[in-house]
């Protein structure tokens, strides 16, 4: 069955898009392993793993025989007094990844509702250690958390994409960027901006908020791990909770199964999703210390007041477990070593006057342009040559799933090359989103 594209045009609203003059879509009919097959039969290499999030690729025979032999059981039913297989096999798992230090899961359903949980557990621990003043966040300038309202207040108020939204959001904390490389020798000095944030403004922070290591759809930065290190010591200093969003890092896209490892810190709260159920049906986890969990129960209302309608779902849950089954053979390590290993190669192509830097790291390969891009100019050009990828702002990035082989990953870096040769430069107005 054909896809009726007039249809979408006039009803569908893409992300980040306006419905008055949308940017052009393609019809996927079909995806296997790293391949998109179009609805005219031509088939693409996915360099953006649909968000960083379909690590071992489409149409993966574990992932699907997880989702068929649940739906024999159940669909759905409600977390509320009820629990079930997938979800406690799960935590299980999760448990077995994760920091030892992290016993308690909360499930949501996206990750911009595990951020929301996670702000959550630290207003409502604060407020029952009868820290009532504690109720703003610190976070990053060039942080991107989401797009629900608690999370569009985390995300750079100046230069994010959330900017126009600033009058209506909870005002919070913002430390400037870390500006030192993530390979560069850390100094001292490194610290001080973060050190004053924090001995000026701590007796109102509740929780420090960041993505470790790789600030994603903010910017595409990497920073150096000492900075993340610093961090922990700050909030254990000050009394502060060290929220960790690993949304788009966890699962080993940065080298390490979760980019904090980096730096070899332990957070009070993890946030996870994206690949959490290997790109199939969207799912999303907060973890914290049985100290925060201690902390919440012994409030006033003694619970954590959240509760998503699907939390939990069991086909997501089910989903997940067979994808960090695949996790816990190990054979992502060798696949992004590799990956990161042939990304490399993207480093030639500062070579040309409109590419401004490459930064590579893990399954990362971003490659910063002098000025914006022309998204639907660049993408038609990209899908003539046979591959997705997905600008935004200034930015190429590539994050393809773990699966790929070498061949497939050339065809993209000569095709970005290719790309970054024409002139595809000076939108007017960047494509805000990743």
């Amino acid at each position: 069955m054909s896809i009726d594209l007039q249809f979408d045009r006039q009803h569908l609203w893409h992300p980040y898009t306006s419905m008055a003059n949308p940017l052009p879509v393609y019809p996927v009919k079909s995806a296997t392993g790293v391949w998109l097959q179009l609805d005219d039969g031509r088939v693409l290499v996915d360099g953006t793993s649909s968000w960083w999030a379909a690590i071992h690729g489409y149409n993966h025979p574990q992932l699907n025989a997880a989702v068929t032999n649940q739906l024999q059981q159940m669909s759905h039913v409600m977390f509320g007094g009820i629990t079930h297989a997938p979800a406690v096999e799960l935590g299980k798992l999760l448990l077995q990844l994760v920091p030892p230090a992290l016993q308690h899961i909360f499930y949501a359903d996206s990750g911009s509702i595990a951020v929301e949980v996670a702000l959550k557990m630290a207003l409502q621990y604060q407020l029952a250690r009868g820290h009532s003043g504690k109720t703003q966040m610190l976070s990053l300038r060039k942080a991107y958390h989401g797009d629900t309202f608690a999370t569009m207040a985390l995300c750079d108020p100046v230069d994010g994409m959330h900017a126009m939204f600033q009058r209506q959001l909870t005002s919070h904390v913002f430390a400037q960027a870390p500006q030192r490389a993530f390979d560069d020798v850390w100094q001292h000095s490194d610290g001080q901006a973060l050190r004053d944030i924090f001995q000026q403004h701590h007796t109102q922070l509740a929780a420090f908020v960041l993505e470790p290591v790789l600030q994603g759809a903010g910017g595409m930065r990497l920073y150096h791990p000492e900075y993340l290190r610093l961090a922990r010591e700050l909030c254990d200093q000050y009394d502060v909770l060290l929220i960790c969003d690993e949304i788009a890092t966890g699962f080993g896209r940065t080298g390490k199964l979760f980019a904090l490892e980096h730096a070899g810190i332990i957070p009070d709260i993890m946030c996870l999703g994206k690949a959490l159920s290997g790109g199939y049906i969207t799912l999303a986890a907060t973890l914290c210390t049985k100290a925060v969990a201690d902390g919440i129960s012994s409030g006033a209302v003694g619970a954590l007041m959240h509760g998503p309608t699907y939390m939990a779902n069991p086909l997501a849950c089910a989903v997940a477990c067979a994808s960090l089954k695949i996790i816990q053979t190990g054979a992502w390590q060798m696949q992004v070593q590799q990956i990161e290993q042939q990304l490399q190669q993207l480093k030639r192509l500062t070579q040309y006057p409109a590419v401004k830097a490459v930064r590579v790291l893990g399954a990362v390969g971003i490659v910063e342009m002098q000025s914006n891009i022309n998204v639907a100019k660049a993408q038609a050009l990209m899908v003539a040559r046979g591959v997705w990828i997905r600008p935004f702002g200034n930015l190429f990035y590539l994050m393809p799933p773990y699966i790929i082989e070498e061949a497939e990953l050339s065809q993209l870096i000569a095709a970005l090359e290719f790309i970054v040769q024409q002139d595809v430069l000076h939108q007017a107005q960047a494509l805000p989103g990743a």
